[in-house]
């Protein structure tokens, strides 16, 4: 997988965003079968900083339904990634 694949979006809620300023820690949606190490190399050459610790966290994917009909939201993988001493977390929505 390239780094683009494994990488899939930055997740920009308050929780992320309160995270990135206090501990920074950034927040990604990353693919299901990337496990640690692949997860911080595709940081570290996308966004070029010194990665120090990633954590990584599955979530399965809700029955929802729609009247009678039942259907399945899918199932995704959350990495929370925390960025070495002295390294500048990137902005992904500045100015907006």
């Amino acid at each position: 997988m390239t780094s683009h694949e494994i990488i899939r979006r930055p997740l920009v809620t308050e929780k992320s965003t309160g995270m990135k300023e206090t501990s920074n820690i950034i927040a990604f949606e990353v693919a299901t079968g990337a496990n640690k190490i692949e997860v911080k190399r595709a940081v570290e050459e996308l966004f070029k900083v010194k990665v120090a610790e990633v954590r990584l966290i599955n979530f399965q994917g809700k029955v929802k339904r729609m009247g009678r009909f039942a259907g399945r939201r899918r199932s995704w993988k959350k990495a929370y990634v925390r960025l070495a001493e002295g390294q500048q977390a990137p902005e992904f929505f500045e100015g907006v």
